[in-house]
C-alpha cells in the first residue's frame, strides 16, 4: 500500500528491500559492501534523508553505511494492516539485515551491524538489540531512552498530526515546520521540502507518513518497562547523545539509562533539540565517527 504521489525532484531511492510481511523499504547506502555496516534508522516523521550527510560522512571513513525509510514513511510501503508496532518496525530491520547479506539464514554475522537510532529508530534499535532480534557490534541512541517527556512526544504527536486536509502550497508546509522550529531559521529551499511531503489527488500536499502511524494504542508505562529491561540487555558498546534542548529526553531520563546500561557513554549536543543530526549535524558526526572509530575497524 502506497501513499499520495512523490513530488518531481524528489530523490529516488537506491534500493528496493523486502521488508517484514511484504511491506518493501526504500533505502540508500554509502560506501563499499565490503566495509563494516552501519545502519541507520530515523525517528518518526522523519526519512532516510535525515541521515544523508552522516552516511556520506561514514561511507568516505571506509565504513558501509545503510539507511532507509521505516514501514509508513518516505518512499517504503505503508503497512496494509496499520502495523507501526516496536515488533514490525525490528522485524524490518532484520529483514534489511538479511538483504544486504549481513544476516544469512539465520548465521550470525563476524561483523555484525552498528545501530545508529534516533528517536524511534533508537527504540527499534533497543528493543532488537535487547531482546536479541539482532547482534550489533556498537548502539548510538540520539535523543531517546526508556523514559521519554510526556510533553515532548505530546508536542511531537500535535506537529505530525496537524492539517490530515493538507497544505495549499509548500509554503504552507514550511510555516508549519517553522512553527514546530521556532529556533530554526526557516528554510528559504522550499524544494527542499518536497521529500517530505506527498501531492494527493486533490492537489494538496499532504505529510508522507501514514495517518495510520500515530492512531496506535500507547501504553507509556509499558514501553518504558519493555525499553528498560533492553537497555538492561545491552552489552555492545553504547553512545546515548542527548539534544542540550531536547524536550522529549530530560537530564533524569538520561541518569536512568546510564544506570540501567552503565558501560555507555553519554554526549550532550549544545544548541540542538530532539532532532540532534538535523541541528547539530557537524557535531553529532564528528561524536558518532570517534566513537564508532574506537569501537569498530570500518574495513
Amino acid at each position: 500500500m502506497k501513499a499520495a504521489s512523490r513530488l518531481p525532484g524528489t530523490p529516488q531511492p537506491m534500493h528496493m528491500w523486502k521488508g517484514s510481511g511484504g511491506v518493501r523499504l526504500a533505502g540508500d547506502t554509502w560506501g563499499s559492501p565490503a566495509g563494516a555496516p552501519v545502519v541507520l534508522l530515523h525517528g518518526g516523521g522523519q526519512t532516510r534523508h535525515a541521515w544523508g550527510g552522516t552516511g556520506e560522512r561514514l561511507g568516505q571513513a571506509g565504513y558501509f553505511a545503510i539507511a532507509y525509510d521505516a514501514r509508513g514513511h518516505g518512499d517504503s510501503d505503508w503497512s496494509a494492516e496499520g502495523d507501526y508496532s516496536l515488533d514490525a518496525l525490528a522485524a524490518d530491520l532484520r529483514c534489511v539485515l538479511v538483504e544486504n547479506g549481513i544476516v544469512e539464514n539465520g548465521i550470525r554475522n563476524p561483523r555484525p551491524p552498528a545501530l545508529v537510532g534516533a528517536s524511534l529508530g533508537g527504540a527499534t534499535s533497543l528493543v532488537a538489540i535487547g531482546e536479541q532480534r539482532v547482534d550489533a557490534s556498537a548502539l548510538i541512541l540520539v535523543d531517546i531512552v526508556p523514559y521519554t517527556e510526556p510533553s515532548g512526544v505530546e508536542r511531537i504527536r500535535t506537529f505530525m498530526a496537524q492539517n490530515p486536509d493538507g497544505f495549499a502550497s509548500l509554503d504552507e508546509v514550511a510555516e508549519a515546520i517553522g512553527r514546530y522550529r521556532p529556533s530554526q531559521s526557516r528554510t528559504r529551499n522550499l524544494q527542499g521540502l518536497a521529500k517530505n511531503v506527498r501531492l494527493s489527488g486533490d492537489g494538496r500536499y499532504r505529510w508522507h507518513w501514514d495517518p495510520q502511524f500515530l492512531s496506535g494504542q500507547t501504553d507509556p508505562r509499558g514501553r518504558h518497562a519493555r525499553l528498560g529491561a533492553c537497555a538492561r540487555n545491552l552489552t555492545p558498546p553504547t553512545l546515548l547523545v542527548r539534544g542540550g534542548s531536547s524536550d522529549v529526553v530530560s537530564e533524569a531520563g538520561v541518569q536512568e539509562f546510564l544506570e540501567l546500561c552503565p558501560h555507555a557513554e553519554y554526549v550532550n549536543v549544545a544548541q540542538a533539540g530532539h532532532m540532534v543530526a538535523g541541528d547539530r549535524n557537524d557535531v553529532f558526526g564528528e561524536a558518532a565517527l570517534e566513537f564508532l572509530t574506537r569501537h569498530l575497524c570500518a574495513t
